[in-house]
């Protein structure tokens, strides 16, 4: 989950002041606000790591405010209901639950839709390329899970949250690979983003499969046959974006009265979104060049230059950029201030409850652990080999940075345990606690493994 290359021609990047007809925009004109507001956050938002930056800022004000003088004006506000009463659609859910279930939808779908990329046009479409990280990812989802299971066996009150120290945050990993900047080789990225896309796959069954409650099978085929109207209508070549909204909508509502997690919703419609573009790019350039060939736009050709210019780039690319900032900027803070505001008064806990010990060996110990084994094994047994100038330290570094679960461990906390806040409140800080920690040792081991190799690739004096 990366930011867009910068445009030159985008406005509030220095061009030819003869470009504007009218004057500039204002975030591009010389106006105070202009120069020291607008600009200065636009360039923020385009580093690497701004996102994590957010994020993490976000998660700290809602710990301080829950856990400050003013903590009840943090319950009420979260706990405060919303009430959406159109026609048949009732719904009675409090702020946070609106958080987690209708606006993380667009996180989802957004993971969805770079599932899809991945598939069709990245790494995961090479099985030989994929193989390593998809081997290290499963190794990186079951010994976090059986450490958990060890501590909290069958049975016992904490065992339904095996499922949170499986999960790896995209945003927050690859925004640390970001503030290690060219030390990490691009190889070594790809391999981290990959393994990061194949776990949120294992995390989006685990939730679908062993996160479902109270499943209603007549709201599940309503949902199912909403999407296969989807598919249908992809086939038939319908290309307003207005039919598939309603329908998603749908699909989304379907999903949230059949027990199955609604932000589900998501990752199903972005799996459907077309991966390919619907104009040839080059036949597509070259029609556009003719429109242009007599250096006048009309409103007709105008419409027509859109059309070829939008539609030769697939739907899922031009989404991924639209809702990307979206979701790393708004969304996922939002959650963050929703759910990270825990009593830090259980913090004790962390190192003496199951629940506690097993997320935080999980995530520290069992993710690094899983990921360098996994890959091992996989190297040994001729299926993957070592992504280009990827060291066995710079991998376990990699996978230290893997153990950062916070959004999806989060997410899956507030699922594990319902009706019991004490060991959701557990839950949620030793994510914290364990997410801080991977991202301090990940960095200190890449560091070090990196170092050793830069100087290793010095010539001798």
């Amino acid at each position: 989950m990366t930011s867009p290359p910068k445009n030159p021609h985008e406005p509030g990047i220095d061009v030819d002041d003869d470009l504007w007809e009218s004057g500039p925009v204002y975030s591009a004109s010389n106006r105070p606000l202009a120069r020291l507001v607008a600009r200065p956050v636009r360039e923020f938002l385009r580093v690497e790591a701004a996102g994590s930056l957010l994020l993490m800022l976000a998660a700290v004000v809602a710990l301080v405010w829950a856990n400050s003088p003013w903590a009840s004006s943090y319950d009420a506000l979260w706990h405060t209901h919303l009430v959406l009463d159109v026609g048949p659609l009732h719904l009675d859910e409090s702020l946070q639950h609106w958080v987690n279930d209708a606006l993380m939808v667009i996180f989802f779908f957004v993971v969805g839709l770079e599932i899809k990329y991945e598939l069709v046009n990245g790494d995961l479409r090479d099985p030989r390329t994929a193989a390593l990280p998809i081997v290290a990812a499963v190794g990186g989802m079951a010994v976090p899970a059986l450490l958990y299971v060890a501590l909290n066996p069958p049975g016992s009150e904490g065992n339904a949250g095996w499922g949170i120290p499986m999960a790896t945050d995209i945003a927050f990993a690859v925004g640390v690979l970001g503030v290690l900047g060219r030390r990490i080789p691009s190889a070594a990225r790809l391999f981290l983003l990959t393994l990061a896309i194949v776990d949120d796959i294992g995390a989006i069954l685990v939730i679908a499969v062993f996160y479902t409650s109270d499943l209603s099978l007549g709201w599940l085929a309503i949902a199912i046959g909403l999407l296969a109207l989807m598919v249908v209508a992809r086939r038939l070549r319908i290309w307003t974006v207005v039919v598939y909204a309603v329908l998603g909508v749908g699909v989304w509502f379907a999903l949230l009265e059949s027990g199955v997690h609604a932000t589900l919703a998501g990752v199903a419609i972005g799996l459907l979104a077309p991966a390919t573009s619907l104009l040839n790019e080059e036949v597509a350039r070259g029609y556009a060049t003719e429109a242009l060939r007599d250096r006048r736009l009309d409103p007709d050709e105008l419409d027509k230059m859109r059309f070829l210019l939008k539609e030769s780039v697939s739907v899922v690319e031009r989404l991924q950029s639209s809702l990307h900032p979206v979701s790393a900027y708004v969304v996922l803070p939002v959650f963050a201030l929703a759910n990270a505001g825990v009593e830090l008064g259980a913090f004790g806990k962390v190192f003496t409850e199951p629940v506690g010990v097993g997320i935080v060996l999980g995530l520290v110990l069992g993710k690094p652990v899983g990921i360098f084994l996994a890959s091992f094994v996989a190297v040994r047994l001729g299926l993957g080999r070592l992504p280009e100038d990827t060291t066995w330290p710079m991998l376990l570094g990699l996978g230290a940075v893997g153990g950062i679960g916070f959004t999806v461990s989060i997410f899956i906390a507030g699922l594990s345990f319902p009706g019991a806040d004490l060991l959701t409140e557990e839950a949620k800080i030793a994510i914290l606690l364990a997410s801080l920690v991977a991202a301090v040792v990940g960095v200190l081991v890449l560091l070090a493994a990196t170092r050793r190799t830069s100087d290793a690739a010095e010539p001798a004096a």
